[in-house]
């Protein structure tokens, strides 16, 4: 084993991180498959659904700075591995909820509120893991390998949930991901380590490898220095990255939650066809996040980060805006997914440099500074969870995606503000 991972101890982790990352958008985008069985099961309307899909991500985004923190406290090993089980616990606990209870709705709300606030560890201490391992030169592939997991996570629910609903009912679909986020969190605590110097695999080149790159000393990771939150809020780079991720956020939780729903019953899918055409926008994500972190990284090492990082940044978020808006005017509703699918690979171009600098700036608070970016694209998946439904009733479906197009643009333009040099340490 040791022979194998000789130089590369690193890419497992980052691979390993990859598998959560996949299994934790398994967790959330099942509801979203299962969610015309749960109207049924528990006789929701769409407006009750859409709270039963914002309670997750509500407390999704409520933990994403606390659960940076954590990590930036008590290491990332330590702290992924408690979420992973505890988001197991309630993805099951999701099914157990009788439809018969006069306050089903509101125990279904509060079970998936309590699974958001699990999940909302993993990508902060993730994010903490990639500023202990990962020099800068490559944290742009690093979180683009992170992040393909969403686009796989989410690009398996279609067809599995579908398959498990059509054969064994809904509720064993949440059965079987628990299970699968129990096995993978077991895998996790027993490779992962919260530094090289803890690894007992790392080799002395990669180890100094690592060092080399890094933008935060050895000493301050290994203590866990941490900086003030009020440091954190008033730094301008970091705010405007977190304005932009809320934007981002909207936009991505479109295809989470009302993709499958829209093609069906807007659009006139059936089943088997709405799960393979809302496939697409998750194969775009799984083969944009990684092409757009290597685009980075390459750019980043010939150019600079300020060409790099923002500059990926403003052209991905621009292009995403450009394709959705296009969608609009398609009449052909497999076409249709295949533009919006472009919008959402080129939105996903833009996602691991939004972490990369992040890290970049925060050194040893990467975990808390990307925690309260993250938190604010959580922020905006919550409002799209809600507001784009009622768009849809009060002025067409066409208008929400506009609204989300718009968006994409402002979120683009957000990042020319954006300095990735200035290191949140100096006071900035």
């Amino acid at each position: 084993m040791n022979q194998l991972l000789r130089g590369r101890l690193r890419w497992l982790l980052i691979f390993w991180v990859f598998v959560m990352s996949s299994i934790s958008y398994l967790d959330r985008v099942n509801i979203s498959i299962a969610g015309q069985e749960i109207q049924k099961t528990y006789q929701l309307n769409n407006i009750q659904l859409g709270w039963v899909f914002s309670s997750f991500v509500l407390a999704y985004a409520l933990f994403q700075a606390p659960g940076g923190r954590l990590a930036d406290r008590f290491g990332p090993r330590r702290v992924i591995t408690l979420g992973v089980f505890w988001w197991s616990l309630f993805t099951a606990l999701t099914a157990l909820v009788p439809a018969s209870w006069a306050f089903a709705l509101l125990l279904l709300v509060t079970v998936r509120f309590l699974l958001g606030a699990g999940e909302a560890v993993v990508y902060p201490a993730s994010n903490r893991l990639v500023a202990n391992w990962i020099p800068t030169q490559e944290r742009g592939i690093a979180n683009g390998l992170v992040f393909a997991g969403v686009g796989a996570g989410a690009g398996v629910t279609p067809p599995l949930i579908t398959h498990i609903m059509v054969n064994y009912g809904w509720q064993w679909a949440f059965y079987v991901c628990a299970l699968i986020g129990v096995v993978a969190g077991v895998v996790w605590h027993l490779i992962a380590r919260d530094t090289p110097e803890q690894h007992p695999w790392i080799t002395d080149e990669e180890r100094r490898h690592i060092e080399a790159g890094l933008t935060a000393t050895v000493a301050e990771l290994e203590r866990r220095i941490t900086v003030p939150w009020s440091r954190i809020l008033g730094n301008r780079h970091i705010l405007s990255i977190t304005l932009s991720y809320f934007a981002y956020g909207y936009v991505a939780w479109i295809f989470f939650t009302w993709f499958f729903i829209y093609l069906s019953k807007v659009r006139g899918l059936d089943l088997k066809s709405s799960a393979f055409y809302s496939m697409l926008p998750f194969i775009a994500m799984a083969t944009c996040s990684p092409l757009g972190g290597w685009i980075s990284d390459s750019l980043t090492r010939r150019f600079g980060k300020r060409i790099g990082r923002c500059g990926v940044g403003v052209f991905g978020m621009a292009l995403s805006g450009i394709f959705i808006a296009a969608a609009t005017q398609v009449e052909s509703p497999q076409l249709a997914s295949v533009v919006l699918a472009g919008g959402v690979g080129a939105l996903y171009l833009s996602q691991s440099i939004f972490w990369a600098v992040t890290a970049d700036i925060a050194g040893a608070s990467a975990g808390s500074a990307s925690g309260l970016m993250n938190m604010g694209g959580q922020v905006g998946g919550a409002v799209t969870s809600v507001l784009t439904p009622w768009i849809a009733e009060q002025l067409g479906w066409n208008f929400s995606f506009l609204v989300a197009a718009g968006l994409a643009v402002l979120a683009s333009l957000l990042w020319l503000q954006v300095n990735p040099h200035e290191r949140l340490q100096r006071g900035t």
